[in-house]
């Protein structure tokens, strides 16, 4: 294949072009702030796992609290009509009374020990409200730690992306102006050699595959048209020649 060395000059500059693009696709996915973020979503998840399952042992214990009051208040009520029953005095046979005063007895102790159930269901209940109010402020910090990472890495996005913009249509204009046919081999190298299809021929020695041409080869390139398209023999890149190739 032949081209001006003007063109293959200019295969330089694409390859440049590529390379930065590569290097700013790469500092993308590379930016500090995915680490931060997937660590911080990992830890709001867990959070919020804790803070829905305090907030339904908060719940749990507002039913049970009720029922609870509702048991006393019951009991409260019947101890209350047995009392004034007794008082009344409508009540007037010896063995009536007394299995209404034993009654009234086992009420006061149920009573009791209900309230004692309500006091113990309180305490459960306050101690899952102070955890849930502990997990929400937990989850606002660490909410509030992910919005900053998530706007820091969107802002460096938008950073790279801008210039990546920008060098995508620096490339298309230097490209255009290198033939089509040293384009496609340049593209097809590219593709197989992990993103360097051309390389400078720099003091005898080729940036590609960073090899220095042995005596042969340096005569083979030396006798070489200045409008062939020459090979790296190592690693088969265009090896493009300049003044500073050494030969």
């Amino acid at each position: 294949m032949n081209a001006a060395p003007a063109d293959q000059i200019r295969l330089l500059d694409v390859q440049a072009l590529d390379i930065r693009l590569q290097q700013l696709a790469h500092k993308r996915r590379s930016l500090p702030e995915h680490a931060e973020i997937e660590s911080l979503t990992k830890d709001l998840s867990q959070l919020r796992d804790l803070l829905v399952a305090a907030q339904t042992e908060e719940s749990d214990c507002a039913r049970e609290q009720t029922k609870a009051e509702q048991d006393v208040d019951q009991v409260r009520k019947r101890a209350a009509r047995d009392q004034q029953r007794l008082d009344s005095g409508a009540v007037s046979s010896p063995k009536d009374l007394e299995n209404l005063q034993r009654e009234i007895t086992s009420l006061a102790k149920r009573q009791g020990d209900l309230e004692d159930v309500v006091l113990e269901v309180m305490e459960r209940r306050e101690s899952a409200q102070a955890r849930v109010a502990e997990l929400d402020e937990r989850v606002a910090a660490v909410q509030a730690k992910l919005d900053d990472a998530t706007a820091r890495r969107d802002a460096a996005f938008g950073e790279l992306d801008g210039e990546s913009g920008s060098v995508t249509k620096e490339r298309q204009v230097v490209s255009a102006s290198v033939p089509a046919d040293l384009l496609k081999l340049y593209e097809k190298l590219r593709e197989q050699q992990g993103g360097v299809g051309a390389a400078r021929l720099y003091q005898r020695r080729c940036e590609g595959c960073q090899l220095e041409l042995n005596i042969t080869e340096v005569n083979e390139v030396r006798a070489a048209a200045p409008d062939t398209v020459v090979r790296c023999e190592n690693c088969r890149r265009i090896l493009v020649r300049t003044s500073e190739s050494g030969l």
